[in-house]
């Protein structure tokens, strides 16, 4: 199977509750990493993800792929919009992009560029 889902992220203007939620609801293992962002840890076999503050609710996919820029391409073709360009945050190189309604999409390479 190709450009599974790898991540999600969770987020809103009350972080304290959605991890309590997510947490109490689940039973899924939380890891604060910092102010405004907890690592979730799943079952194996799930993808694992994370809850962040922000403004408004998102609720947001991260989907592997093997070529980051061409899965961009083929986004900003197919009607999609690029929100956040290729970045490298240390951990993954990854970008963002908007279906055509508007949903968030973080594409993760799954392979790091050398």
């Amino acid at each position: 199977m190709s450009s599974p889902v790898v991540h999600f992220e969770a987020a809103g203007p009350d972080d304290p509750a959605l991890i309590s939620f997510y947490q109490h609801v689940f039973g899924w293992d939380l890891r604060p990493m910092g102010p405004g962002y907890t690592l979730v840890e799943t079952p194996p076999g799930s993808p694992n993800g994370a809850i962040r503050g922000a403004e408004r609710a998102e609720l947001t996919i991260g989907i592997g792929v093997d070529d980051l820029e061409a899965s961009v391409a083929a986004a900003t073709k197919g009607g999609g919009s690029i929100v956040m360009p290729a970045t490298d945050n240390g951990y993954v190189h990854k970008a963002q992009i908007a279906d055509p309604a508007g949903n968030l999409i973080t594409l993760i390479e799954t392979t790091k560029p050398e």
